[in-house]
């Protein structure tokens, strides 16, 4: 199943997920580093990316949160600590799920491979991923 899922849009997880796991059929996640949110501090727009990202949908259903900050500064935090990029601590993350087969890596410089490829060799610890994920709130599906 190809469907939305990152640190900040873990909407699969609710029931989707289990279904998959149930069935024997796996995820093929697409914006695992959603949008760029979680490959740099938050409120940093230095890039091209970070400037153009709109911030609703289609739809006008916000693509993040406020409470996504506290996210982001564990993404930081981690990747800081291990003396690695934020892209592979949250694309790690994205891996450690048991149904992800294989996350859309939407690399458009050679580095982004290279963070992807890097992500497969951390594995990051149960309090890591408790940091990542305690600040998760609830939202909208978007870009449906």
């Amino acid at each position: 199943m190809m469907d939305q899922y990152n640190l900040v849009q873990r909407e699969e997880e609710r029931e989707m997920f289990g279904l998959l796991a149930d069935q024997g059929v796996g995820s093929i996640p697409w914006s695992p580093l959603a949008g760029g949110l979680v490959t740099r501090p938050w409120g940093d727009r230095s890039t091209s990316r970070g400037q153009a990202n709109p911030t609703t949908d289609q739809q006008g259903r916000p693509l993040f949160l406020d409470s996504d900050k506290a996210t982001v500064d564990a993404v930081q935090r981690i990747a800081e600590a291990r003396g690695v990029s934020m892209a592979q601590v949250a694309m790690a993350w994205v891996l450690r799920n048991p149904v992800v087969d294989s996350p859309i890596v939407g690399a458009t410089k050679a580095h982004h491979l290279a963070d992807a490829a890097a992500a497969l060799d951390i594995e990051l610890t149960d309090d890591e991923a408790t940091a990542l994920e305690e600040h998760y709130t609830p939202r909208e599906p978007t870009y449906f």
